[in-house]
């Protein structure tokens, strides 16, 4: 077990609206957020002695955020850069501020204007000289990979369509979702693709909103029980990668299990991070959740309905994956034990385990 492992709670849970055109800056939107974190777990900002957040340099810095809500007395605080890989392991940077005693209450959020400001799909992954496959940003890059990963389990396009319209569904009552409406397989493949074998409809929402977490020392809620960080080459650098269909969670997986002294059959809410649809089975895979061979039937019978219940990334919208830590809160409280939850980046990612 990691020291930190059951010292901190998530007591707050706080969201903006989800959109395609706020209309706001981040800065309002993370100050929205925040508010009401801290108001879902009954401590005024004041009380709040650390902040954490992430960013793509595309959001508002955490001093701005702390100003904003009179948080006169900022003791530790930091922007950390990076995206999806964040999502799971800022819990775990927050729950050891709590065990090392330097913070009682932390902030934790993540904000954006993802489809009106800074688009994450269309930024390149970087100078492109230096790639030799013609990537010009993430959906090329994972479409790839997807290819791959198709090829070597049997799955096809109507077990991606699986995922999605089962995602449409979970989603169906979640008023904060971007998308509800039911998706059947012709709608699915009538779809535009983006770059093949993804279709706009495996892709994640680009959305403008905010997220955002208060972890506790000293107040109740679900425990922060295990958090590792951790990958290899993978699909993330695919010219040094033996296996290019390795995400994150074929190296995280295995150190999750061993830091939490939990099994898979523990887990009763999966929250994966589905930023493709693709990452749905290839992370209930890693994790042990279901086998490869099972997969297909899996999925086709619509045996994954209890992942991403709210509808993930792929309906509810994209807050870079912290909305999906938000929902296996809610989940917890209201009667799961053991939630699953994971950042995804990749080769490179993380993953928590989140109890009640």
């Amino acid at each position: 077990m990691q020291p930190f492992a059951g010292r901190a709670a998530v007591a707050g849970v706080g969201m903006t609206a989800l959109t395609r055109e706020s209309g706001r800056t981040v800065l309002d939107q993370a100050v929205e957020a925040c508010r009401a974190a801290c108001a879902d777990a009954g401590v005024a900002p004041a009380e709040v002695d650390a902040v954490l957040s992430y960013h793509m340099n595309d959001s508002a810095p955490v001093v701005q955020v702390a100003r904003a809500l009179r948080i006169e007395r900022l003791g530790w605080h930091n922007d950390i850069a990076g995206g999806g890989t964040q999502a799971a392991s800022i819990l775990g940077d927050a729950a050891m501020l709590v065990h090392a005693g330097l913070a009682r209450n932390v902030l934790v959020y993540r904000a954006l204007n993802g489809r009106s400001g800074r688009r994450m799909n269309t930024v390149s992954t970087g100078p492109q000289e230096r790639f030799t496959y013609g990537m010009a940003g993430p959906i090329p890059l994972f479409a790839l990979a997807a290819t791959r990963y198709l090829h070597d389990t049997g799955l096809t396009e109507e077990h991606l369509h699986a995922v999605v319209a089962q995602s449409r569904d979970n989603a169906a009552a979640n008023p904060r979702a971007l998308r509800r409406e039911p998706l059947d397989l012709g709608g699915y493949l009538a779809k535009p693709y983006v770059c093949t074998p993804l279709r706009a409809a495996d892709c994640c929402q680009e959305t403008d909103g905010a997220c955002a977490l208060l972890v506790s020392g000293v107040l109740g809620g679900p425990r922060v029980r295990a958090v590792v960080r951790g990958g290899g080459p993978g699909c993330s650098a695919m010219d040094r990668a033996p296996d290019v269909t390795a995400i994150f969670s074929a190296y995280v997986a295995p150190m999750l299990w061993e830091a939490s002294g939990m099994r898979p059959s523990d887990v009763d809410a999966a929250l994966p991070y589905d930023a493709y649809s693709w990452l749905v089975p290839r992370q209930l895979e890693d994790f042990g959740l279901v086998e490869r061979a099972d997969l297909g039937a899996y999925l086709l019978e619509r045996r994954h309905a209890w992942v991403n219940p709210h509808g993930g990334l792929l309906s509810e919208g994209y807050v870079h994956g912290l909305n999906n830590v938000a929902q296996a809160v809610r989940e917890l409280r209201a009667g799961r034990e053991a939630a699953l939850v994971t950042g995804f980046g990749g080769g490179y990612g993380s993953a928590a385990i989140l109890t009640s």
